[in-house]
């Protein structure tokens, strides 16, 4: 079936608004694009969408020269597409939000690399997105920060090496308490907690992974533990792991307590 024969989506109603209290939304293509979202200060919203070609084709018109030629940089087709896709789906979630048509977004980045909208169309909306393997999430928020990330499972990732590159002392610690037959995941749930707080705190590379711990065990609540030159962050933020496909490990921190999550699919 075609994005564009799918139903328009689940919980919109004849005038086009979301079931206030569906906490999961799917919608389809012809639906999203008919729809304007709302996004209340009290609410984070959670995006899924996987990154194929037929997405890639129908949005790259949406991109700019600069990410056009970004995109254009991959070697391999499908890295291109997934760029591609993944840029142009970031656009269109945030016309529907903001009400501005996609090809006319402005992005700028800070000196971390973390994009925004430019000055001039700069609102009370943050945002963040990863993707990893075909399949893109992206965090929205209303005026506080938001940080995501979002890992393939890789056999040839989460040795011991890396853990002892990246991760702090006490995660080292708590990664070799981990039944072995579990280490895999809690080495990808300690990554990409870790790599979620450092974006929503914008720090990208230039902050120390070892600086700060984070919950790792498989079942154990998501969790900034410490961070050493910081220890009020501890009650700044909240960390969450994601509802993800098999495979797949994704983690969300988000600025303050008192946010309600609704989770949506493109499907």
């Amino acid at each position: 079936m075609k994005r564009d024969e799918v139903s328009e989506v689940q919980t919109i109603s004849d005038h086009n608004h979301l079931d206030e209290n569906a906490n999961h939304v799917g919608i389809g293509w012809c639906g999203l694009l008919s729809c304007r979202l709302q996004l209340a200060p009290v609410e984070v919203h959670l995006w899924q969408a996987t990154l194929d070609d037929w997405l890639a084709d129908n949005v790259r018109h949406l991109l700019s020269a600069d990410e056009i030629s970004r995109a254009d940089r991959f070697h391999f087709a499908k890295d291109r597409n997934q760029f591609t896709a993944a840029r142009g789906f970031l656009r269109t979630l945030l016309s529907v939000y903001l009400g501005i048509k996609p090809d006319e977004l402005r992005f700028s980045y800070s000196e971390k690399g973390k994009p925004s909208l430019d000055e001039l169309q700069r609102s009370e909306i943050n945002f963040n997105l990863a993707h990893s393997q075909g399949l893109a999430i992206y965090a929205l928020s209303h005026g506080r920060a938001v940080g995501v990330d979002l890992e393939y499972v890789r056999e040839d990732l989460g040795g011991e090496k890396i853990a002892e590159r990246f991760f702090s002392p006490r995660e080292i610690e708590m990664l070799n308490s981990v039944p072995v037959e579990l280490r895999k995941d809690a080495f990808f749930n300690c990554w990409t907690r870790k790599e979620a707080y450092i974006k929503a705190r914008g720090e990208g590379l230039s902050m120390s992974l070892d600086g700060f711990d984070v919950s790792l065990a498989p079942g154990e609540t998501a969790a900034l533990l410490m961070n050493q030159k910081e220890p009020a962050e501890i009650a700044r933020w909240t960390m969450r792991s994601l509802p993800v496909p098999s495979g797949y490990v994704g983690a969300m921190v988000v600025e303050g307590h008192d946010f309600k999550l609704r989770t949506f699919c493109l499907e």
